[in-house]
């Protein structure tokens, strides 16, 4: 058997998968990893499939104790991590040897890292997955003394890097029109679009609150709106007029206006921005829409063929007398052509 001991634990600490999709008619919504393009980045440093259970941590890590020998990946908001003491690349996949001691501290940039497992976090299912739900009661947090037990891992290389984009500080949001976009004036929709916002201090799992100069934005008859069922992505408006993208722990249904829904290919970047991040949603065409997030499914699938083994430092590899260094090496004096060398 093999895992991580959780020795000390960060407060928003938790295990997630790609979550509980289609049980939105129970009052579930699905849930899983803030930022499941993380989740992709790990599977393919680690040569397995994305479904697979990972360690989430918001804002902070913790230190975790091997238990046998097991691989790892780094991925999501880059965070300060060291193993035994030597610095980790974040992004990439390492070996650690048990016993060894993993101490991961704060992000650097972004809100959410995560901790990948060869093999995955092998813990319960519950309603088809391992990832807790905190705001619907489904698991709990990780805490210190908690195992994070491995699964079978078929694979052995490590040592891969990945090189990624930028979404921990911001950017621009791709938003189409959804069922009540109908409900606010054009001159409100232009607006909208042309405003800059700033992520704002509320902001969990279920939405982030988007903060902005001016006015808010006020949809037609938005005090008898039914409530309805509210998919991730989906920007309601609270009753001042301020916006919240919703993200994948959100509330089933709602009453507030909604003005559009966020591409799910955006929805890390929302997530991954941290407090006072600038953002700004540029409306898109349902066609743009569907043709900008299947090239994104692409990008995604080609994940495991952009990574490359990392380029190591020899005076942090101590296991450096292991490799052959100097072959093909020859002498600066010889004559390469003496004795019928070279022939």
């Amino acid at each position: 058997m093999s895992g991580l001991k959780v020795l000390s634990a960060g407060p928003l600490m938790s295990v997630q998968d790609m979550g509980r999709p289609g049980l939105l008619e129970r009052g579930i919504s699905q849930g899983g990893a803030a930022d499941v393009l993380a989740l992709a980045e790990g599977a393919g440093l680690l040569s397995q499939g994305a479904g697979l259970a990972t360690l989430e941590m918001g804002g902070i890590g913790g230190t975790f104790e091997a238990v046998g020998t097991l691989r790892i990946a780094l991925t999501g908001a880059p965070m300060t991590a060291t193993l035994d003491g030597v610095a980790l690349t974040w992004t990439a996949s390492h070996l650690v040897e048990a016993g060894q001691k993993l101490v991961i501290g704060a992000a650097r940039r972004g809100v959410y890292g995560y901790l990948h497992l060869g093999g995955g976090i092998d813990t319960d299912r519950f309603l088809g997955s391992r990832a807790a739900h905190l705001t619907g009661g489904i698991g709990q947090a990780v805490t210190e003394g908690d195992l994070l037990p491995a699964g079978q891992d078929a694979q052995r290389e490590t040592g891969l890097g990945l090189e990624v984009e930028d979404r921990f500080s911001g950017g621009a949001l791709r938003i189409v029109k959804s069922f009540q976009s109908s409900l606010f004036a054009d001159d409100v929709l232009a607006r909208f679009g042309d405003t800059q916002f700033n992520r704002g201090v509320r902001a969990n799992r279920m939405g982030v609150e988007m903060v902005s100069d001016g006015e808010g934005f006020s949809a037609a008859g938005q005090l008898n709106i039914l409530s309805e069922v509210i998919v991730p992505g989906d920007v309601q408006m609270t009753g001042d007029g301020k916006p919240f993208v919703l993200l994948r722990e959100c509330q089933t249904t709602g009453g507030y206006p909604r003005i559009g829904t966020v591409l799910p290919c955006d929805l890390a970047r929302v997530a991954q921005s941290g407090n006072g991040a600038a953002l700004q949603f540029d409306w898109v065409s349902l066609e743009e829409g569907l043709a900008i997030q299947a090239k994104h499914d692409a990008f995604v699938k080609s994940l495991p063929g952009q990574c490359q083994p990392l380029i190591r430092d020899p005076l942090d590899m101590a296991d450096l007398l292991s490799y052959q260094l100097v072959g093909g090496a020859v002498s600066a004096n010889a004559d390469p052509f003496e004795s019928g060398e070279n022939t």
